[in-house]
């Protein structure tokens, strides 16, 4: 059985719950979509089922932001991923993506319960996107300039992780 996961927001107004067989927090992303609106470490997002979403508390304080790709350049566009935050305190919340209808990804940031299990070694993507001082966690680490060969399903899976 899926892994239930529970988490808010910074300021405590916006509350939800949700369903994951992918819950140990192993890749950082550090593009700056991730930096900007995660800190300047970048992201951290897990995997859940987005059918199994049930925000408690907050609702009509949910925002969504698409991110802007390419900014600045010719090939500017808005991203089809809606990444959700607080109005309040803007921490943000998870992220979702139509083109995956059956995939939400929330923010490692924003679950309270349970404690997430710290993996042996983390995954570090998109790394040609990282300025020199955005420093890459301590600890064993596999780094990509892009994106990995596995999914995070994929990942859960190999590792004994994914919960059925």
């Amino acid at each position: 059985m899926p892994i239930k996961l529970e988490g808010s927001c910074h300021c405590g107004t916006v509350r939800f719950d949700v369903l994951s067989s992918t819950p140990v927090p192993y890749q950082l992303c550090v593009c700056s979509i991730c930096r900007k609106v995660g800190g300047v470490g970048g992201s951290i997002n897990l995997g859940a089922h987005a059918k199994t979403l049930n925000i408690t508390q907050g609702k009509r304080y949910i925002g969504v932001y698409k991110a802007i790709l390419d900014r600045d350049t010719p090939n500017e566009s808005v991203a089809s991923s809606e990444r959700s935050f607080c109005k309040r305190c803007s921490a943000m919340l998870w992220l979702y993506d139509e083109s995956w209808p059956d995939l939400l990804h929330p923010f490692a940031s924003a679950i309270d319960k349970p404690e997430l299990e710290a993996p042996e070694e983390m995954v570090i993507v998109k790394l040609d996107s990282k300025p020199g001082y955005v420093r890459l966690p301590e600890g064993p680490k596999q780094i990509f300039q892009h994106y990995g060969p596995e999914s995070i399903e994929a990942w859960h899976k190999k590792h004994g992780k994914y919960v059925d």
